[in-house]
């Protein structure tokens, strides 16, 4: 997986949304745009201000070392497509999901069943995400209130490695879209865009 992040950043390709069945998969369009516009904006790296948009049983996503997932309702993942998403994390790829509400119990019950020996762990405010290129020493942010209490960041650790993201009662992504969408303030939404640089540089480095 390091040569093909190697690749990956001489090619400039764009992120890549998971497109899925049972729930909006597309909503925000305009998020990984304003995200990769401030990527390379603000760091050193330069990928394509667009987004590809995949389906978990998609030989290509194998190609791209970072994929990132959201949505408000269900997510039914086929067999095929349970395997390609295990086969891509047990590899070395690296998966960014983020409950734009109503997602949690979908999204969990899919991943206990491709991973059923393995449970989504909540990460201390230490963690490396929170500070690889911006210190955030409160750790999640909470762009959105969804439901009552503090937003929480999980990961999924396969052989040690932080493999998936899952980011609940925070809404990082919500934080990406354009000002005229939810009419966020420019703290909130610079609140965001930090979390998510340092989520991108994360999935790239580790």
């Amino acid at each position: 997986m390091l040569l093909l992040t190697i690749l990956f950043l001489i090619l400039n390709p764009p992120i890549v949304r998971l497109r899925y069945s049972g729930g909006d998969w597309y909503n925000d369009p305009d998020i990984i745009p304003n995200l990769a516009k401030s990527i390379n904006q603000r760091t050193d790296i330069k990928i394509g201000e667009g987004e590809k948009i995949l389906s978990f049983d998609d030989p290509e996503v194998f190609s791209y070392p970072f994929l990132f997932i959201t949505g408000h309702g269900k997510i039914n993942l086929s067999e095929k497509e349970r395997e390609v998403l295990r086969n891509y994390l047990w590899n070395g790829g690296f998966v960014y999901a983020d409950d734009d509400y109503g997602m949690n119990e979908y999204f969990r019950r899919e991943t206990n069943k491709i991973f059923p020996n393995y449970r989504l762990i909540l990460l201390p405010k230490d963690h490396e995400i929170y500070h690889i290129f911006y210190d955030l020493p409160n750790g999640l942010p909470k762009i959105h209130e969804h439901y009552k209490g503090p937003a929480e960041g999980y990961g999924l650790f396969l052989n040690g490695r932080l493999s998936l993201f899952y980011t609940y009662n925070s809404n990082i992504s919500d934080g990406w879209a354009s000002p005229s969408v939810h009419n966020d303030p420019e703290e909130i939404r610079e609140k965001a865009l930090k979390m998510g640089i340092n989520i991108y540089l994360y999935a790239l480095t580790h």
